[in-house]
């Protein structure tokens, strides 16, 4: 809670800014298309305050749930897909409407405004700086529209100008909050709603306001439906994970205080029962929404708990939307800013013990339309963007250690994956708990046979292309070293998977996959090629333009590099998720968590390591794991600007697109650990028999 008289400013500042904005809502000062804009986004914060007065006012508690339907959909009408090409969210219908460049900068002034949403709802914990970031928005409308009605009315650059310093200026309102939001308990909105809710009562739903499809609803009544006793074991494996990624890697849990649980809505009760065990190891939840604000955001990616996206569509088209302030003096006000925010919450971020990751699938597989109109990041901006995302890395690093954290991921499906949605679920249940021992056995099958090999060759099957050499790490000592980690369920659920840091020098070839699905996009016919380890070429056949395919590799797979190392080699071996996949026709459908371990993978990116090279890791076997840097990663004793990305993208081919991975020795010998997609490696054969 903000002190009496900063809340009393706050508040203030609010009346005056909607007063005026209640004036505009009517006004016709302004001539020609832009008197449109103007009202109908007026119009749209005169609601948000009516929302606002019925959440402090608690009638919002009071509505039934029909009532709360009503609301949710009146808020998120304007970007569903049916309603978008009408929008001014929308960069194709604003530049038609307003011209190119007012519509761009009027267009992603309305996006921004659109997060007074989840601000208003936040009121509900009395967070009176959550008024104060809808009062910053609505003085940004204001002095735009002041702007128009000026004779003459202002440029598109002076209006830019406009936009560049309240990004610039509110930075550091915006950045140390959301820093606050990933180390600090005390801001318990969502806490609060999982832990005091009753959660048989699908109203709770709409508290976060977030948009609230059938996703959530079906998902929620489903998981009401089971025993509490399952639920308690899927948070169990859930949470045991995280405790045995900290076991496993010698960390010490005990000296953290904070675990951040990011989570879909819908999934309370399992998330409930997490936070207990959570407890059970002296860690208190930290749990935030996904950004809204650009100033927070990174590209399209949802970090942090969220419902199912109202449209990929709106979410990629402002995906760079910080085209229009991003130069050197706002990164350099952002990173000191980041800076000084992570100084004051240093104690919070020393106790962090890092992140707690429930994913969901089901959705059906999205490929984006490139908007001319909407905004891109110039070759110069993507550099400075790069150097941000690094920089900023480097300082997280510094308070929330990465020697010192863990995490773990898991994923479930969405009742979106279709009629056998609760069949599959049980099944990827099931997968999640898998024979630890029978995997940790059969995998070290495959780590003595990698293991004095000079590099392993991998070779598609059919119209697969895929013809790849990964060199890798050579061993001093054989009794005691290893190059690849024996993964089982601890961090990364479900099990079934060997992985290593290839050496970069050596690793040369392509690799090609028919089809995959990364970070929520559908990538077709994907080609890469790799030099010494790194990206020399790429395309895929997703669009037309080759051009395009370029661009949107770029952007989403190397997030504006100019190249990546390959940071990550790994055989998955969960057949039995393979299996289940084809049965049910989702192989499209899965996340990377799980469609890593159903053949063989590759990293584009940061090794599995990053940040902890130093650490000391072994497997079960009592080996010690050596291969954990590469040549980059290797360069932070000298630079520590130069070893790290920040990003690691995963691309698996699927067993049915293999003909042939085998590890080649020094002496020229061959291996074979798959052959025509089957395992063949003596020891293995038990992988075989889901198929």
């Amino acid at each position: 809670m903000i002190d009496k008289e900063r809340a009393e400013w706050i508040r203030a500042r609010y009346a005056l800014a909607i007063e005026r904005i209640r004036e505009i809502a009517g006004e016709e000062v302004i001539e020609g298309p832009g008197r449109d804009y103007f009202q109908k986004t007026a119009g749209f914060l005169v609601e948000m305050d009516l929302l606002l007065e019925m959440i402090e006012g608690k009638r919002f508690k009071r509505m039934s749930l029909s009532e709360m339907q009503e609301l949710n959909r009146e808020l998120y009408r304007d970007i569903l897909p049916e309603h978008y090409g009408h929008s001014y969210a929308n960069p194709a219908y604003a530049a038609e409407k307003l011209g190119t460049e007012y519509g761009s900068l009027l267009c992603f002034l309305y996006t921004e405004l659109r997060g007074a949403i989840p601000c208003a709802f936040e009121m509900q914990s009395y967070d009176e700086e959550r008024l104060l970031h809808m009062v910053i928005l609505y003085e940004l409308f204001l002095q735009v529209y002041a702007g128009f009605t000026d004779d003459p009315a202002q440029t598109p650059e002076e209006i830019r100008q406009m936009i560049y310093w309240h990004m610039s200026d509110y930075s550091d309102v915006l950045v140390p909050y959301r820093i606050r939001q990933q180390l600090d308990p005390s801001l318990d909105f969502a806490t609060d709603i999982i832990l005091h809710s009753q959660l048989m009562d699908l109203r709770y739903l709409y508290r976060y306001g977030e948009n609230i499809s059938d996703n959530e609803l079906k998902l929620a009544s489903y998981l009401n439906s089971l025993s509490q006793e399952k639920i308690d074991a899927m948070a169990r494996t859930y949470t045991e994970g995280y405790r045995i990624g900290f076991v496993n890697t010698g960390k010490d849990i005990s000296k953290k205080s904070v675990v951040n649980i990011r989570y879909p809505i819908g999934f309370e009760r399992v998330v409930r029962s997490a936070i207990g065990y959570f407890e059970d190891m002296g860690l208190k939840p930290a749990i935030y929404r996904i950004a809204y604000h650009s100033v927070n955001k990174r590209q399209n990616l949802r970090i942090g708990y969220c419902a199912t996206s109202p449209n990929k569509q709106y979410d990629y088209d402002h995906k760079d939307d910080a085209a229009i302030y991003l130069d050197k003096k706002y990164v350099t006000r952002k990173l000191e800013v980041t800076r000084q925010a992570f100084e004051e919450y240093k104690e919070l971020a020393y106790g962090h013990a890092g992140p707690a990751c429930i994913e969901v699938f089901g959705e059906a597989p999205f490929t984006p339309e490139n908007k001319a109109e909407a905004c891109r990041l110039t070759d110069k901006q993507q550099k400075l963007m790069v150097y941000c995302q690094n920089e900023a890395g480097q300082i997280t690093n510094e308070y929330i250690k990465g020697d010192e954290r863990s995490f773990t991921i898991i994923a479930f499906p969405l009742p979106e994956i279709g009629k056998d949605f609760p069949e599959i679920f049980d099944e990827i249940v099931r997968i999640n708990t898998l024979d630890y021992v029978l995997y940790q056995t059969i995998q070290q099958k495959l780590i003595d046979a990698l293991d004095g090999g000079a590099y392993v060759h991998i070779l598609g099957a059919g119209a697969n292309e895929t013809d790849l050499k990964v060199a890798l790490k050579p061993l001093a000592d054989t009794a005691r070293e290893t190059v690849f980690e024996n993964c089982v369920a601890d961090v990364n659920i479900p099990m079934g998977e060997v992985f290593t840091s290839p050496v970069l020098k050596g690793t040369d070839g392509v690799l090609h996959v028919s089809r995959v699905y990364l970070n929520e996009l559908e990538y077709r016919g994907l080609r890469i090629a790799f030099k010494d380890g790194f990206v020399s070429d790429y395309t895929c056949t997703n669009f037309d333009n080759e051009e395009e395919n370029k661009t949107y590799i770029r952007e989403n797979v190397l997030y504006h590099h100019d190249t990546l190392p390959m940071g990550e080699f790994a055989i998955g071996t969960n057949t039995t998720a393979y299996v289940m996949a084809r049965r049910y026709g989702i192989e499209d459908k899965l996340p990377i968590l799980i469609a890593e371990k159903m053949g063989p993978h590759f990293a584009v990116g940061d090794t599995c390591y990053s940040w902890e090279e130093d650490t000391k890791t072994y497997n079960p076997d009592g080996k010690e794991i050596i291969a954990k840097e590469n040549e980059i990663s290797a360069l932070r004793k000298e630079d520590i600007s130069k070893a790290y990305f920040n990003c690691h993208t995963d691309i698996t081919i699927p067993y049915d697109e293999l003909a042939e991975i085998a590890v080649v020795y020094p002496d020229g010998g061959r291996c074979e650990i798959i052959k025509d997609g089957r395992f063949v490696l003596a020891g293995t054969e038990k992988l075989n028999e889901p198929f």
